[in-house]
């Protein structure tokens, strides 16, 4: 088994897409990044802790390779807003691809820079890519949230589901 570290805004709008996905064990939300210890939601977003919300991807690369998973985590964000995602703005919103591995590294400045070359987007890609550090699973009722509060889940990704669709379908 893998592990694969994404923040792409708010965590419970990357947890469905990497469920649905074969070979995927387990994706958890949670908080890493920063320089508290165990932090809390109400701390992380107060911009105080330097944590992004993130998410945490358990998988098998016998059946989904790391290069997949990062193609897909495209796919969930707009890579050119360094500053939050769609309507939750500020650091803790923050793209960042987290690796594990030296590898994963090389997997994903590679992915950058043909999504960057692609001319897909106007404004030059800013998503980072930095080493994974520690990963702090966030409070129960954030996991599975789209499964647990669908209405308050579809509300809140509204804008991003309208982005994702002009620009990646």
């Amino acid at each position: 088994m893998e592990r694969a570290i994404f923040a792409g805004g708010c965590f419970w709008c990357m947890v469905q897409p990497f469920e649905e996905q074969d070979g995927i064990l387990s994706v958890r939300s949670g908080y890493t990044g920063g320089h508290v210890p165990n932090p809390t939601y109400e701390q992380v977003c107060s911009h105080t802790t330097g944590h992004t919300e993130a998410v945490e991807i358990i998988f098998d690369p016998e059946k989904v390779s790391y290069n997949d998973l990062v193609e897909l985590y495209w796919a969930q964000t707009d890579p050119t807003d360094a500053f939050g995602q769609f309507e939750d703005r500020g650091d803790n919103y923050r793209p960042v691809i987290y690796y594990t591995t030296e590898a994963q590294k090389e997997i994903a400045e590679a992915s950058k820079a043909a999504l960057d070359a692609s001319g897909r987007f106007d404004k030059p890609i800013v998503t980072t890519i930095e080493p994974a550090e520690t990963f702090y699973e966030a409070e129960e009722y954030h996991q599975g949230f789209y499964k647990t509060n669908p209405e308050r889940y579809a509300a809140s990704s509204a804008i991003r589901h309208q982005f994702l669709e002009e620009n990646w379908h």
